[in-house]
């Protein structure tokens, strides 16, 4: 049986935008958000993710999205490298 790792993330996005983001991450959209949670396979390997509930930082009248993600990655050669390939679609750039 493959090992698991999990990588837990607290990311600034909504479920929409993850869900967006994700479809590029992955190369395809073969997946759905029930629950808060989402499960992708590619023949033995097997990307599950657990969104949080919504939320929201405030600074003074800014507020900025705040969701929880748990990674959990099975039958990943090299786990983090996977996770850091996935974290490149996420990144936003800044000025």
């Amino acid at each position: 049986m493959s090992e698991t790792v999990v990588f837990d993330k607290e990311m600034g996005i909504t479920h929409a935008d993850f869900v967006r983001l994700l479809t590029r991450a992955v190369g395809h959209d073969d997946f759905n958000l029930v629950d808060g949670k989402i499960s992708v396979s590619d023949g033995p390997r097997k990307l599950e993710i657990t969104l949080s509930e919504e939320s929201e930082r405030r600074i003074a009248l800014v507020a900025l999205p705040v969701t929880f993600v748990r990674f959990a990655l099975t039958g990943y050669d090299d786990a983090a490298n996977e996770m850091a390939r996935i974290d490149l679609h996420f990144q936003r750039g800044g000025g």
